[in-house]
């Protein structure tokens, strides 16, 4: 059985996005499998994009039509948009597995529950159930008669992801904390509409997600809150700072602070950088 790290590196790696998701189960598996690992070096670092389809398009966010929920298409486009994002963060996990396993501040700085090991188990399972995520959302689109693919997309989850490639501390606060923490605020207004025109089952997968990025959120805080210490620094402060030197703009409001609270994202880390 090859490496962990060489197992994301193939889910990185797979264009195919099925079996991208396939990859990604069968890494969390093997590796709950495999009782006190050894984690070696890579033998590849991570690609510096992740393997895709030739479909969908990207285009700028901009460009993506307005998707209107009475309609079969409005609803299959704002799924397809739902699990073009779920690809992404099975990347985004992926990546985060080969990219920071072997990194010092994992490495090094040992406690009962920060070690190697108790980092890889969380990002394969983050992984996994992002892989989950995609195929539930593949097969309603599926239903609909949609296909991953059939509707345009952007590729800004990944674009983030490029910007924070060379420091771990940059990378939770960007993609769990910030980009993932929008979908807990986005996701229930979804969930409404989607109930409002009867379509009982994509919000019962809307659902599955939300109460799993939850928690994919309160492992991103954990180990950016573990990390500032390990680095003498204030965790919000530290935050502020790595937001306003990798992201663009000011974080948007609403917020959905009882959520963002369950995921250890108190106000004093978001709304400094919101317009409120």
């Amino acid at each position: 059985m090859s490496c962990v790290i060489e197992q994301a590196g193939k889910v990185l790696r797979c264009s195919d996005p099925l079996e991208k998701a396939q990859l990604a189960l069968l890494m969390r598996e093997n590796w709950q499998k495999s009782g006190k690992p050894t984690v070696l070096a890579p033998l590849q670092l991570p690609p510096h994009k992740p393997g895709r389809p030739h479909k969908p398009d990207l285009v700028s966010p901009s460009e993506l039509p307005r998707r209107r929920l009475g309609s079969t298409e409005g609803r299959g486009a704002l799924l397809h948009a739902i699990a073009h994002i779920e690809l992404n963060a099975i990347d985004l996990a992926a990546d985060m597995i080969a990219r920071f396993s072997n990194h010092d501040l994992i490495v090094k700085t040992q406690s009962k529950e920060h070690t190697q090991v108790s980092f890889i188990t969380d990002w394969t399972q983050v992984c996994a159930e992002e892989a989950k995520h995609f195929k539930l959302l593949s097969d309603r689109l599926k239903s609909m008669g949609f296909s991953y693919g059939d509707f345009p997309a952007h590729n800004g989850l990944w674009d983030a992801a490029d910007s924070t490639k060379n420091d771990i501390a940059a990378r939770l606060a960007i993609a769990p904390m910030v980009l993932e923490a929008r979908g807990l605020d986005v996701t229930p207004g979804m969930i409404d509409k989607l109930g409002r025109v009867g379509d009982k089952e994509s919000v019962s997968i809307l659902e599955i997600i939300y109460q799993e990025e939850v928690h994919h959120v309160r492992i991103g805080a954990q180990w950016f809150q573990r990390i500032a210490k390990s680095l003498s620094k204030e965790p919000v402060r530290f935050f502020h700072d790595l937001v306003d030197a990798h992201f663009k703009g000011r974080l948007k409001p609403p917020f959905n602070v009882q959520a963002r609270t369950l995921a250890g994202l108190t106000e004093d880390y978001y709304l400094p950088l919101s317009n409120c």
